[in-house]
């Protein structure tokens, strides 16, 4: 079956299978679209683009083996023709920034209606960018704040949530995921979760990386 020129394939890439399944249903409701594929992780996402490829993908920042940011790295560099939306639950700046660095066309978050997210997908589709509205809000206000260029997202210093800096603070008193959990009343999975945030937040990959960054940006509460 020859595939519609003026209809859009899109595929959704989230590590959460709800997630995927309700943004096959809404998109696939949607004026415009030809299909909608979903996969709960990067592997999996590649290969499928290998078969045939899509015009537009939706990939979340935080998923396990392969992050949002190489997803997008690596869409861009070896299938051009397919644009990559950030659709994240993250606003802060850094994350923004290496998304769009990593070759994103567009960012948005997952509080955004229905109707401004096949806007972001219909816009960067013609080759154009697209920045939510909340997500443009975010990078004037850091603009103002640091007077920085229009085109500097990155914020000067890196913003942990209190979570973050809560999990920061034990992995430097070297608890484990276990007892960071049981400390804090949390799943692994959630500190596993905030773990890979704090690494992409402060663009570290190891453990000793990120301790001498804390260290560096006084990250880490000193003992009284």
């Amino acid at each position: 079956m020859q595939n519609n020129p003026d209809k859009l394939r899109i595929m959704i890439v989230d590590d959460h299978q709800l997630i995927v399944d309700g943004l096959i249903s809404l998109l696939s409701e949607q004026e415009g679209v030809e299909s909608v594929l979903g996969f709960t992780n990067g592997k999996q996402a590649i290969e499928q683009l290998e078969k045939k490829p899509v015009d537009v993908v939706l990939a979340d920042v935080n998923m396990p083996e392969i992050s949002g940011i190489e997803l997008t790295s690596i869409i861009t560099s070896r299938f051009p023709g397919v644009k990559v939306i950030a659709l994240s639950m993250h606003d802060d700046s850094a994350m923004i920034s290496r998304m769009i660095g990593a070759g994103a066309s567009g960012y948005v978050l997952k509080s955004t209606h229905i109707s401004e997210l096949m806007e972001a997908i219909e816009t960067v589709a013609t080759n154009a960018k697209f920045l939510s509205r909340e997500v443009q809000s975010i990078i004037m206000q850091n603009i103002y704040t640091y007077n920085d260029p229009i085109n500097t997202i990155e914020p000067r210093v890196v913003s942990l949530t209190p979570r973050e800096s809560e999990i920061l603070n034990l992995i430097a008193k070297e608890f484990t995921n276990e007892e960071i959990a049981e400390r804090l009343f949390i799943s692994e999975r959630t500190v596993e979760t905030h773990r890979k945030n704090i690494f992409v937040k402060t663009q570290t990959k190891t453990i000793v990386g990120l301790m001498r960054y804390a260290m560096e940006h006084n990250l880490i509460a000193r003992e009284k």
